[in-house]
């Protein structure tokens, strides 16, 4: 069984950064891709960006360019830096992870972590 724990949400206004982080407990060994997802009010959790333990990075259109997404394998971490912050950027934001690889299409038999809120204000 894997644990993630997220950390670093926050209020921002628009143009700001923030930095979010997620660290993986229990059977690390077994996680091959780890991502982030937002869900805004009354929206479908979406894909933010993903990364495996290559090194192979997905983004969302919405975020290229703003976002990077960044991996430690020993600590079983993953980093989202989120640059030039939106309005349309503000929903929970939720580490994902899984052997394998994420997807689009979100599944419930991924490890999840509890949600991070991030608001950006205009």
């Amino acid at each position: 069984q894997v644990q993630l724990v997220e950390s670093g949400g926050g209020l921002v206004q628009a143009g700001g950064s923030l930095r979010l982080s997620c660290a993986a407990s229990g059977s690390g060994s077994s996680i091959d891709s780890m991502g982030w997802y937002r869900q805004a009010p009354g929206k479908q959790r979406e894909l933010v960006a993903s990364i495996t333990n290559s090194g192979s990075t997905n983004y969302a259109d919405s975020v290229k360019g703003r976002f990077t997404i960044s991996r430690d394998n020993a600590k079983n971490t993953v980093y989202l830096q989120m640059n030039t912050l939106k309005p349309e950027d503000t929903a929970v934001y939720y580490c994902a992870a899984t052997r394998g690889r994420l997807t689009l299409v979100v599944s419930p038999f991924w490890y999840w972590g509890q949600g991070t809120q991030v608001t950006v204000s205009s």
